[in-house]
């Protein structure tokens, strides 16, 4: 049976890998690419894309306009897909990939055109708005929700790449309109914005498979969390410390023994397919829960906090603007 996947970041580093796993092994399915810019000419990262879906001339591929720095481009993008379902034109989704991100390391803070911080609105908020619009669009009996995780999620666990761990603060507004960064904490900061984001995803993922179970005709819809690891190939490594891209670099040539030994750091090619495996493949039907790869682990303790997931969701409905008529994931 045919579907419709929807991945956002079609054109980014770990996509490419998905994208190209998905040509080769699913030509029943219509993939709607997402990318903020959907001009090859004016988007290199975006030729790339076009490039990689011209190798397959029978798949069936649409590159789509989506900006998530604005949450009224997401509303606009998800009701006029929404309406194609409903009119036959494209068959019902069987998978929502979140994996679209942002982050500003050492240039300091960024905001969208909503005024809200973009390394929280990109990579969390506008895809919470994306898959409670689009939730009903999907196939009841085999949804899947794709959220992207990282290892940067853990509050208790420290990281080597910053002093500051990620957390939802007691100021929940801290996470859309953030204190001004102090100047020796500025890449610092920007580290613990991604992972903040990150860990609202994870939090999101368990807070909606609670309430798909309680929605009997969605309840077979599934959300899960992925870690793709440490892409030492992304050209997101690039908003990295000198020092740490040159670690990068150092360990990109040893992948090709790495790679048979270690998860820790993974090709672009290698995650992609495991995305993909957590989309699409047979094996993940009615899977939930945290990923790194397609080894289920366990997630922060903190993302099965039930007021937490109360206080997120919440906020997040205040700050994507949704009335009740928009979604049947009530608030």
């Amino acid at each position: 049976m045919s579907g419709t996947v929807v991945i956002t970041g079609a054109n980014g580093s770990l996509a490419l890998g998905f994208v190209e796993s998905f040509l080769a092994l699913y030509s029943q399915h219509t993939l709607i690419a997402t990318v903020r810019n959907p001009s090859p000419e004016r988007d290199p990262n975006t030729a790339k894309l076009v490039h990689l879906i011209s190798r397959y001339p029978s798949a069936h591929v649409l590159v789509e306009g989506l900006d998530l720095g604005s949450l009224a481009a997401v509303r606009s993008f998800a009701d006029s897909l929404a309406a194609r379902i409903s009119t036959k034109e494209l068959p019902p989704i069987l998978a929502i990939v979140c994996n679209a991100f942002t982050w500003s390391l050492e240039s300091g803070q960024k905001f969208t055109a909503d005024g809200f911080e973009a390394t929280f609105q990109v990579g969390h908020l506008a895809h919470y708005l994306l898959v409670l619009k689009l939730i009903e669009s999907m196939d009841p009996r085999a949804g899947r929700v794709v959220m992207l995780g990282s290892t940067t999620h853990y509050p208790d666990k420290p990281n080597p790449l910053s002093s500051l761990r990620p957390g939802i603060p007691q100021d929940i507004e801290e996470l859309v309109k953030p204190r001004p960064d102090p100047p020796h904490l500025v890449h610092d900061r920007g580290f613990q914005r991604y992972g903040t984001a990150k860990l609202a995803n994870v939090i999101f993922m368990e807070d909606l498979n609670q309430r798909l179970r309680q929605i009997p005709k969605l309840s077979t819809i599934t959300a899960t969390a992925m870690d793709p690891g440490g892409l030492v190939e992304s050209r997101a490594q690039s908003g990295q410390k000198a020092s740490v891209q040159r670690l990068f670099a150092a360990i990109k040539l040893l992948m090709p023994i790495l790679k048979h030994i270690t998860t820790t750091f993974r090709t672009n090619k290698d995650a992609g397919r495991d995305l993909l495996a957590l989309s699409l493949d047979p094996a993940f039907q009615g899977k939930r829960g945290y990923y790194v790869g397609q080894k289920e682990e366990a997630a922060a303790s903190v993302t099965g906090d039930a007021a937490v997931q109360r206080r997120l969701w919440e906020a997040c409905w205040q700050w994507a603007g949704l009335a009740p008529e928009e979604t049947v994931l009530c608030r």
